[in-house]
């Protein structure tokens, strides 16, 4: 395929005049012309819809939501469709987001009419540790495991009033910010004392013997253990629900007293502190009031000045926070809030391929990536513009 005749939004600039060529399902060529050196003009691929002329609209890479709940919590389904929070237990490391996804929820179409082709849904934040996100295609079959992207992108943990709230009115541990903190150190502790017995076990102990005789029996099987060695293996972040300055610091605390990557998520209080650049932060929801009293410094210049002093950080929707096809108009109040264009658009698309691991395939238009683009008259974040056309090219 073809797409020639458009504003190439790439990683290094706007390529005016220019072309996309794609094969296999990836990007082949990115470069600037005419259709006459760039289109392989046949009859034949013509009629197959494999030349489009972009007709000088923007062509920018197809968007991602890096933190929502899109699937989990259906839409307008009310508690029948809620599967996005465990309450009984504020321990649930190994509930896995496929299990509670519904593909029929028809916001993912809503989504993919929006650009938005990757979204990273999952549970809840009502327990200090929640279970795991799946990084997934909005499109595709009906069912959910052919359009998974990563399983497990992530453990969430959640900080401040949530938890606290949620377990205050079962009148049950944690009901503070220092049993939210305690009750995560226990579990990952835990986990950390369940690998190195299942290590020692298999005669993996460090050390350079040979002899694995009288190695000692495994531990029996403890599925929350197990779920967390990943995230102390760190191949996998927490994602850390938290929203005042004082939760920030606690996620990263534990962060580091057990070596385990972090994501920020939300951190709305995150620009009035002084954070390591190299913590990434998925802020949002930035079209939203100040409903609760951890968000009364909810700000919407805070991706600008976080993005300024050298942060990763993407925006997303929390969806069904604010629905899942206003990604692009999230974007825009970024820019509002002082972010320039360029870097809300690396936002929703460079930087959450970045923070979930995907952006050997997703988040540019850059040759060796996936062939996913959406065409607009006019600029992404408009509240009037939705893309003229998605474009996929197929394997």
């Amino acid at each position: 395929m073809t797409i020639y005749n458009c504003k190439v939004h790439t990683p290094a600039g706007v390529i005016s005049g220019g072309y996309v060529k794609t094969a296999g399902g990836r990007i082949t060529e990115v470069g600037q012309g005419s259709a006459d050196n760039t289109a392989d003009n046949t009859a034949d691929n013509t009629a197959d819809n494999n030349v489009v002329d972009g007709g000088g609209m923007n062509l920018y890479p197809a968007f991602i939501d890096a933190h929502c709940h899109v699937g989990i919590i259906g839409d307008g389904q009310g508690a029948e469709g809620d599967d996005c929070n465990e309450v009984t237990d504020p321990i649930t490391p190994h509930l896995r987001a496929v299990d509670g996804v519904n593909p029929a929820d028809r916001c993912f179409d809503e989504a993919f009419r929006a650009g938005v082709s990757v979204v990273c849904t999952g549970i809840g934040s009502a327990n200090p540790i929640g279970g795991n996100f799946a990084t997934l295609r909005t499109y595709g079959k009906p069912d959910i495991d052919s359009r998974v992207i990563t399983e497990n992108a992530g453990i969430k943990f959640a900080f401040g009033e949530n938890p606290k709230r949620c377990y205050d009115k079962r009148d049950e541990t944690p009901m503070t910010r220092l049993a939210v903190a305690a009750v995560i150190r226990e579990a990952l502790r835990k986990a950390q004392r369940y690998g190195a017995a299942v290590a020692r076990s298999l005669g993996k102990n460090g050390d350079d013997t040979d002899d694995l005789t009288d190695l000692p029996d495994p531990p029996e099987y403890d599925i929350k253990c197990e779920a967390l060695l990943p995230l102390l293996r760190r191949e996998v972040p927490a994602f850390a629900h938290c929203h005042r300055l004082d939760d920030i610091y606690t996620a990263l605390r534990i962060a580091r007293e057990f070596n385990i990557k972090v994501v920020l998520v939300h951190a709305t209080e995150a620009h009035l502190g002084d954070l390591p650049t190299d913590v990434p932060i998925i802020a949002g929801p930035l079209i939203c009031g100040r409903e609760k009293p951890e968000l009364i410094n909810h700000d919407i210049t805070m991706p600008h000045k976080l993005s300024g002093r050298g942060n990763d950080v993407a925006i997303c929707t929390d969806a069904s926070v604010v629905p899942i096809q206003y990604l692009p108009l999230s974007a825009g109040a970024a820019v509002r809030g002082g972010m320039s264009v360029s870097d809300a658009l690396k936002a929703v698309t460079e930087v959450p391929a970045r923070i979930l691991g995907i952006d050997k395939d997703y988040g540019s238009i850059e040759v060796g990536k996936i062939a996913d683009f959406t065409l607009w008259r006019g600029e992404f974040y408009d509240i009037t513009q939705l893309p003229a056309r998605h474009i996929i090219a197929e394997d």
